[in-house]
């Protein structure tokens, strides 16, 4: 045979071939439909639909920024002391500092502060100045490396968390999460009891807080950021943000109750913040969701965390 016919002989066998994986490929999915004029490309109703799927799905406070909007530290390392002036802006998709917010539980700023091993909760709220400039004092007493976390509404309703780390030299030592506890101290004769559902990723966890001082019930809270209470509830490992939807009325009696929605299983370190007597307390609690085990506990406790401190 000479060499053109070989040529066009191998290539009507490759014509054959792809013919063939053709009709095989449509037996195996049977269900793909043919469009008219897509080329099999989703419509632009099926793009946004997904796109809206997954922001549905999203978990705040993880990133700087979000929508174009960023958080903007002064520094990102602050010396060792009770007092600590924290300065930040949050920029706006042009660049500019943001001087507009909507009131959220009764203030335009929350900024959660917290050393990555839990140690040193702060919940603060900040002053605005004319420049956008955000101005809070914060306690850096323990050395170490701080998530720093905005929850805000801009002016336009768009509520958004936006987080950066906050560095404070010296001798870092880290402390093992604590081990889940149904009761625990409040401070100042306080105490204050966890009752849950069993936590399930994925879905919300009513969870539920009674309040007692020096062995008896407390009556009842005064409302604090405009609800009996508020929760911060956050993710080990990255410590992500969780928004806890309080329950009923301010200035009910019985226990303070919450719907949580846990991302993923893990372990979670929760802050139950209340007021009595006109003063806020913090009640930390650690709870376990889907059988998961702390990491930090069982990485300094030869038996896994039993007894951490």
């Amino acid at each position: 045979m000479s060499a053109p016919a070989r040529i066009a002989a191998f290539v009507a066998g490759l014509a054959l071939l792809f013919a063939a994986a053709a009709v095989a490929g449509g037996a195996v999915d049977p269900d793909v439909e043919e469009s008219s004029g897509d080329h099999g490309m989703a419509s632009e109703e099926e793009t946004m639909e997904g796109h809206e799927t997954m922001a549905a799905g999203a978990v705040p406070g993880l990133g700087v920024s979000e929508n174009g909007y960023r958080l903007v530290p002064a520094t990102m390392t602050a010396a060792s002391g009770p007092r600590t002036t924290y300065e930040f802006s949050i920029v706006d998709p042009d660049g500019e500092p943001l001087t507009d917010f909507d009131v959220e539980h009764e203030r335009k700023m929350h900024l959660i502060v917290v050393r990555r091993d839990f140690a040193g909760f702060q919940h603060v709220h900040p002053e605005l100045g004319a420049d956008g400039t955000w101005r809070v004092e914060l306690d850096t007493s323990l050395p170490g490396t701080y998530r720093v976390i905005a929850d805000f509404t801009s002016g336009d309703g768009e509520a958004m968390t936006l987080a950066t780390d906050l560095s404070v030299p010296g001798a870092f030592e880290p402390r093992p999460l604590p081990m889940p506890e149904r009761t625990v101290d409040a401070g100042d004769g306080y105490e204050v009891r966890i009752d849950s559902a069993e936590p399930d990723a994925g879905a919300a966890t009513r969870v539920a807080f009674t309040v007692s001082r020096n062995g008896k019930a407390v009556d009842g809270v005064q409302p604090y950021l405009g609800a009996d209470g508020h929760l911060v509830v956050l993710r080990e490992g990255d410590l992500t943000f969780l928004h806890a939807h309080p329950q009923g009325e301010p200035g009910g009696s019985g226990p303070i109750a919450f719907d949580v929605d846990y991302p993923s299983a893990g372990a979670y370190r929760m802050y139950l913040q209340f007021r009595h007597r006109g003063e806020v307390h913090t009640a930390a609690f650690t709870e376990l969701v889907g059988g998961a085990s702390p990491i930090a506990a069982a990485e300094h406790n030869d038996d896994g965390g039993a007894h951490a401190h």
